[in-house]
């Protein structure tokens, strides 16, 4: 099979394509033929050699969601079908023709979804419920601050939780990025090169601050984070941007009782990522059938052109996912 290789850290020019072995499955896996693969900042960081990928994936093909057909049942695997169409959170290895999935983390493809739209999900959404609605404990009625509005976690917290009921708030860096992040359901949307958005969000909640905040920026951010959250509110971290070190004033955290808590998706056990596979398929992929959450795909590019993809999601310059297309 064609895969997309990591030949050395570097940037996006290392990666190449490159022949492999199509991937041999365990019992309790399935064999995809991928049609569409997301691309993700974790992916970027494997790249650059700052992010090793988790024993038992492939350590040089990345990759953690796509879309695509099964071709093969683990011996063990009774619950699926060949020919069966699926979306798919993986630990690596689907930047290539085919890929071993495990079979407790496929997904049917929403109705109405094309294979780049689905592939465009797992990472996402996996992530914004993980740490939005199960650590950040976000609730009806409470409201969310995402950072990074139009990004791809971005485009799936703010959908998810306009769904869900929440008042939702959002930053990005440009009026283009945050009259689309409005589009999508954010109620306001910050422009952080050009506002405070500290000082905008007490505002437009009457000086009370929001209950959860989702932040992919750290550094900098951290303290007027804790600033901008209201009592028992709670601070989530899924990346660090601009530094993972700060100093923080830990008053304000016990004077407002505030939860700071973050994860990391990828080491988990396949036993955890099934969970929140099975609350996606129940709360969520209705709201994707009906329409009321439409993946976001910014531009698509193929195998042979990983490394332009790569290019782009390090500009920053996107506005929802970057999906590579495995055929020609």
């Amino acid at each position: 099979m064609r895969a997309v290789v990591i030949t050395q850290p570097g940037g996006p020019d290392v990666l190449q394509i490159q022949e492999r072995p199509t991937p041999s499955i365990k019992a309790d896996e399935v064999l995809v033929k991928v049609m569409a693969a997301g691309i993700n900042r974790p992916d970027v960081a494997q790249r650059s050699g700052r992010y090793p990928a988790p024993a038992g994936a492939p350590p040089d093909i990345p990759g953690l969601e796509l879309a695509g057909t099964i071709m093969q049942l683990g011996a063990n695997v009774n619950n699926l079908k060949t020919g069966d169409n699926i979306c798919a959170l993986v630990a690596g290895g689907a930047y290539a023709e085919y890929c071993a999935v495990p079979a407790e983390l496929c997904l049917p493809i929403p109705q109405g979804l094309s294979m780049a739209e689905a592939a465009s999900i797992p990472e996402t959404f996996f992530t914004v419920w993980s740490n939005v609605f199960d650590r950040g404990g976000l609730k009806k009625t409470e409201s969310l601050l995402v950072h990074g509005g139009s990004s791809g976690i971005g485009t799936a917290a703010i959908q998810m939780a306009k769904a869900m009921g929440n008042t939702v708030y959002a930053t990005a860096g440009s009026t283009e990025k945050c009259n689309y992040s409005e589009d999508l359901g954010a109620d306001k949307c910050i422009n952080y090169k050009t506002e405070d958005f500290e000082k905008a969000v007490l505002e437009l909640t009457e000086g009370k601050g929001v209950n959860v905040i989702l932040d992919m920026v750290g550094g900098e951010y951290i303290g007027k984070n804790i600033n901008t959250l209201a009592d028992d509110g709670r601070l989530v971290f899924i990346n660090a941007m601009k530094g993972f070190k700060t100093e923080v004033d830990f008053l304000k955290v016990m004077q407002k009782r505030l939860l700071i808590t973050g994860s990391t998706l990828r080491p988990r056990p396949n036993a955890f990522k099934s969970e929140i596979a099975h609350n996606l398929k129940k709360h969520i992929w209705p709201l994707l059938e009906n329409g009321a959450i439409k993946p976001v795909i910014y531009k698509t590019f193929t195998l042979e052109n990983a490394a332009e993809a790569h290019a782009l999601m390090e500009s920053s310059t996107h506005m929802g996912k970057i999906v590579l297309i495995t055929e020609s």
